[in-house]
């Protein structure tokens, strides 16, 4: 029988455990993606071989068929029967696996990974996230898992169960509630490219932990090849105008504040660049979802983790 087109579906939240991780692979090994935490947000998640499976995560998300997808894997012994691993690769992997690090590599020739989770390109973005549920989730299916972040395309990222459900309620099953994420940000991605590592989206993992577990020099990316998610110049918008470096906040702004310029949601009153980050979505959330028309955000210092938030915030601003 065909498939049935823009039909909706109930959207169940389960809590973590045993139960939910049955119903998710269960769900996935029938090609439909679910959604599932990890440490940095609530990806979108469906086995990165079949094609279809992957197509119906494009299709739940609205996200443009150029844009890559990151495969998760239980291992690094698993990730490199999907891509080539050289020395410097192998090095970031030990040093941050599992964790907020997606590394860009040649795909393997014999790599089962679906075209369309890679947007054809012949590299393939890989992360082993540390995160219990993605885990549980990776063994119970044995299969590599495509998840980008569990939204609709260009919408602000997910750091809770409920932020899934505002953004993909009736368009996927089922979403594993495990609680607010870690780190707030997507991945930091990187690849290592004529003797640098270069980072294509800043992340949790710094340029100055790069440099110091590579021994390399650490770039930035460059021109307008997509080679990795997330390299879209707009994305994370909240559907308001935003302004950025904000020293105060007009009557009709939602104020996303950081450190002494409170607002009406302030990422970090400390001023902690880690607190903000794991901040950052809600605050966004929360700025969509207010009566009022703008938004102003303060500036934040560009250092460190600095980086990813800025990053963020100049995407959810174009």
């Amino acid at each position: 029988m065909a498939e049935r087109q823009n039909e909706p579906m109930i959207t169940e939240s389960c809590p973590y455990g045993s139960n939910a991780i049955a119903r998710a692979a269960a769900l996935i090994a029938a090609g439909q993606p679910v959604a599932v935490p990890t440490e940095t947000v609530y990806g979108l998640a469906a086995d990165a071989r079949d094609s279809q499976a992957v197509a119906r995560i494009y299709a739940a998300k609205g996200r443009p068929d150029f844009n890559p997808l990151i495969v998760h894997v239980p291992s690094a012994e698993m990730a490199e029967t999907l891509g080539r691993f050289g020395a410097v690769e192998r090095a970031l992997a030990e040093a941050f696996w599992p964790g907020p690090l997606t590394l860009v590599v040649p795909r393997a020739p014999d790599c089962p990974v679906a075209s369309i989770a890679t947007a054809g390109l012949d590299t393939i973005a890989l992360r082993v996230p540390e995160h219990r549920a993605m885990q549980a989730l990776l063994a119970e299916t044995g299969a590599p898992l495509a998840a980008p972040s569990a939204n609709a395309s260009g919408r602000v990222s997910p750091t809770r169960a409920e932020h899934v459900r505002a953004s993909l309620d009736g368009r996927i099953a089922l979403v594993i509630d495990d609680g607010a994420t870690r780190a707030g940000v997507e991945s930091t991605i990187a690849r290592v490219v004529d003797g640098a590592v270069q980072i294509l989206r800043p992340g949790p993992v710094t340029a100055s932990m790069l440099g110091e577990a590579s021994g390399l020099p650490v770039t930035g990316a460059s021109g307008a090849e997509l080679v990795a998610p997330g390299m879209l110049a707009s994305h994370y918008a909240p559907g308001k105008p935003v302004r950025l470096s904000a020293t105060g906040f007009a009557v009709e702004e939602f104020g996303i504040g950081f450190g002494a310029i409170a607002g009406d949601y302030n990422l970090s009153a400390a001023g902690d660049l880690t607190e903000a980050a794991a901040n950052l979505f809600d605050a966004l959330h929360a700025a969509a979802a207010s009566v009022k028309a703008e938004i102003a955000v303060a500036a934040i210092p560009a250092e460190g983790l600095g980086a990813a938030i800025n990053d963020r915030l100049a995407r959810a601003a174009v």
